[in-house]
């Protein structure tokens, strides 16, 4: 069972948390030339990049939006995930010097780096307002359940984080697999095409990947005006928190022979 006490350590450990979130960012743009503009670099180079590709060279359709806002609008909240779990999950054998000297909740690690790539997630956000108000995108009722989408956005990146970071320890394979796995997974999403050209007999199949789901419906929420589809996003969010379970529950169980193996 998930105890809650373990989750009062954390609350109790935010500070830690904050410290090393913040530590965290200092340290990757240190000596930067260009600092923390470097973290709306990958989603906006990628998305000039499928821009080029597949607006002008294959002509992929767009649902009638304007290409650039409607890869970026996929492309924000697809790197915070790809970024988050990137770094989260080689996080507990990165800082196995700290793991094995002092006591504190290991889950820090992993989550620091969901913290971060929030961090890096609303500098992006910067550069997407200014598109919508270059492409004269309104405000609408439909993005006031963008929270929930978040919500359980971060579900499913906390339960992959803590439990693929866990078996990481044991398992070194995991994180030499996860860039391989994000780069797939990218291309199952609809990030450089729209969800319509899914066949009918394969969207059912294809819509039990939580993240073609949230990304679907962050788009369709903020550039389409339209409330998002309740059945996809419902079992996406079963889906996301049996993930977090999951997670959490192989995170724990392994916890306390961190310092044996490392």
């Amino acid at each position: 069972m998930v105890s809650l006490s373990a989750f009062r350590e954390l609350y109790d450990y935010r500070e830690l948390l904050y410290v090393w979130s913040l530590r965290d960012l200092k340290a990757r743009y240190k000596q930067s030339l260009f600092g923390f503009a470097w973290a709306i670099f990958q989603p906006l180079a990628l998305t000039a990049v499928f821009v080029v590709a597949f607006s002008y060279f294959i002509r992929l359709p767009s649902d009638g939006l304007p290409y650039p806002i409607f890869v970026f609008a996929a492309m924000l909240p697809w790197s915070f995930f790809a970024r988050s779990l990137n770094t989260g999950i080689t996080s507990i054998v990165l800082n196995m010097h700290l793991v094995t000297k002092i006591y504190f909740p290991r889950a820090i690690f992993p989550l620091t780096n969901i913290v971060t790539g929030f961090a890096d997630f609303l500098m992006g956000l910067v550069v997407f307002i200014g598109l919508m108000f270059y492409y004269q995108v309104p405000l609408n009722p439909a993005m006031l359940t963008l929270p929930l989408l978040f919500v359980v956005q971060l579900l499913l990146m906390a339960g992959l984080a803590l439990g693929a970071s866990a078996l990481n320890v044991f398992y070194r394979d995991i994180g030499q697999m996860t860039p391989l796995l994000l780069q797939i997974w990218m291309y199952a999403c609809p990030i450089i095409y729209p969800l319509s050209i899914i066949p009918d007999w394969i969207r059912p199949f294809y819509m039990l990947n939580p993240m073609a789901v949230i990304i679907h419906s962050y788009r369709q929420v903020i550039l389409q005006g339209q409330a998002p589809n309740w059945g996809e996003v419902g079992l996406a969010a079963v889906i996301s928190a049996a993930v977090f379970v999951g997670g959490y529950l192989i995170f724990k169980r392994l916890e306390d022979q961190f310092a044996d193996i490392i």
